[in-house]
């Protein structure tokens, strides 16, 4: 009876061990499968970081691209104007880093005056043709999207005085460019277009070497031009901001 007894007890035992034999081998299978969806799922997290990486390479070798065609173009533009101002005996300046060109103080206009004077007026004839003549150019024509011709003042005065008469002398310069007795020149009627007068008042001065501000210098007449490049700013915006997504 009691190895009878033992031998009952003994089958039990070995079914226990088949069964922790099963939760083991269960456990392992489910351990394995949870590592295979752990690399599946790294995988793929490289894969989007990567394309991502690409993209992000992508947006900027564009963005940069397009601001060196923006770039080279106003370089061109500007080295241009330098060589044919440089040797010029009109009284003006070509800003080297902007293009802009500085007429002196009183080369246009007498004091608290909006009416060109004769000096003035040959100045425009001389150097009116030859501007126009390098931004309407086959080259730089469909570049340019505005021509300004801006009015300074010196601080004698009011804000609201000097504006508007800042802004009376850049509309004179424009006023006396398309006058019935001004000279014809070419591209003359494409500029109207593009041509525009804005009046800056005192908030723009010209200091001197000792860092007051010169009211000679600071009563001027600016030409400037801009290029089409607000629409490129906007495309470089959003290609920024499709890259922050």
């Amino acid at each position: 009876m009691a190895r009878g007894f033992r031998n009952i007890r003994r089958y039990p035992s070995v079914g226990h061990e088949e069964e922790k034999e099963s939760f083991w081998v269960s456990y392992t299978d489910l351990m394995s499968g949870l590592v295979i969806i752990f690399a599946l799922v790294l995988m793929i997290a490289m894969f989007t970081m990567q394309d991502s990486f690409e993209k992000s390479q992508k947006t900027i070798e564009e963005k940069n691209k397009v601001i060196e065609d923006i770039v080279g173009v106003k370089a061109k533009l500007i080295d241009q104007l330098v060589k044919e101002f440089d040797n010029s005996n009109l009284q003006l300046q070509v800003d080297p880093n902007t293009g802009a060109i500085r007429f002196s103080g009183g080369v246009f206009f007498a004091s608290d005056s909006t009416e060109i004077t004769p000096q003035g007026r040959k100045y425009l004839e001389e150097f009116i043709p030859k501007y126009v003549d390098i931004l309407m150019s086959k080259e730089f024509k469909n570049e340019v999207s505005q021509i300004i011709v801006e009015g300074h003042t010196d601080k004698q005065g009011t804000y609201l005085y000097n504006l508007n008469l800042s802004q009376g002398r850049a509309l004179s310069v424009v006023q006396e460019v398309y006058s019935p007795d001004f000279p014809k020149f070419k591209y003359q009627k494409e500029l109207s277009s593009i041509i525009t007068a804005n009046g800056r008042s005192y908030s723009v001065p010209i200091k001197g070497k000792n860092g007051q501000i010169d009211p000679n210098k600071s009563r001027r007449v600016e030409f400037k031009f801009r290029l089409k490049d607000d629409q490129v700013i906007e495309k470089i915006n959003e290609m920024v901001k499709a890259n922050e997504r």
